[in-house]
């Protein structure tokens, strides 16, 4: 018997989920139908796709955040505000909101998407997130944008210590730079250490497919690695400001 596409699961448990009952169903339809299912079933005559939604959700949740943060913490600087929300709207803290709505239930896929995984990819999921910020944006206007966005993305913000959330994670950010332009992910090897036991120096080169692009050096392997994707990433920043000749 040949195997069918697994079907999207209702929304009523999605919407008591969140909280929020839709006037409008098609928001929160078209917020979960991955553009496979649209050009499965008819290309642009048939339901739109999230990639506009996600346009917008993406705007709402970094306006969303921001305004929070410069609320609870007025004495912060510019650069560490940037950093913790940064850590909170990246692709990896979208997908783990994602994970705990189960999102990926009722997403509408096309049968490529179904047969490599699509419920369990991390840009999808997080993309999913962004437009469903969108959709409640669209029907409800900014507060039940606002009431979403601070009760699933900034729950570890509320529950926890900011800290950890203000850190750098340039291994992160270069590797989302890399799977946006579908490169090869990073390598990093440890190329070198040096000095005494108690206060070891580790060098680390990071390579994108068969090119090294920078080293780093600190008294961790993990330290070592965020000072190479930083500067990989300043690389690849300069580059790409290059203008081809």
């Amino acid at each position: 018997m040949p195997r069918t596409a697994k079907r999207a699961e209702p929304l009523e448990s999605l919407q008591e989920q969140i909280g929020y009952q839709f006037r409008e169903p098609a928001w929160l339809i078209q917020a979960l139908t991955h553009r496979s299912h649209r050009e499965r079933n008819g290309g642009p005559a048939a339901t739109l796709d999230n990639e506009r939604l996600e346009f917008l959700g993406d705007a709402v949740v970094g306006f969303v955040v921001s305004d929070v943060l410069c609320r609870l913490f007025p004495t912060l600087k510019e650069g560490k505000l940037s950093r913790i929300r940064a850590n909170l709207v990246n692709t990896r803290h979208l997908r783990r909101v994602a994970e705990r709505l189960q999102l990926g239930r009722y997403l509408r896929l096309g049968p490529g998407e179904e047969k490599t995984g699509g419920r369990q990819k991390q840009a999808l999921l997080a993309n999913a997130v962004e437009a469903l910020v969108a959709a409640l944006y669209r029907d409800g206007g900014l507060e039940p944008a606002c009431r979403f966005v601070d009760e699933f993305l900034l729950r570890e913000l509320h529950e926890g210590s900011v800290e950890p959330l203000a850190r750098a994670d340039y291994k992160s950010a270069l590797q989302e730079y890399l799977q946006g332009r579908r490169w090869p992910a990073a390598r990093y090897e440890v190329v070198e250490t040096r000095g005494p036991e108690h206060r070891k120096m580790f060098t680390v080169e990071l390579w994108v497919g068969d090119r090294r692009l920078a080293r780093g050096e600190g008294l961790s392997k993990k330290a070592a690695e965020q000072q190479a994707a930083c500067q990989g990433l300043q690389q690849l920043a300069v580059e790409a400001e290059t203008p081809t000749l």
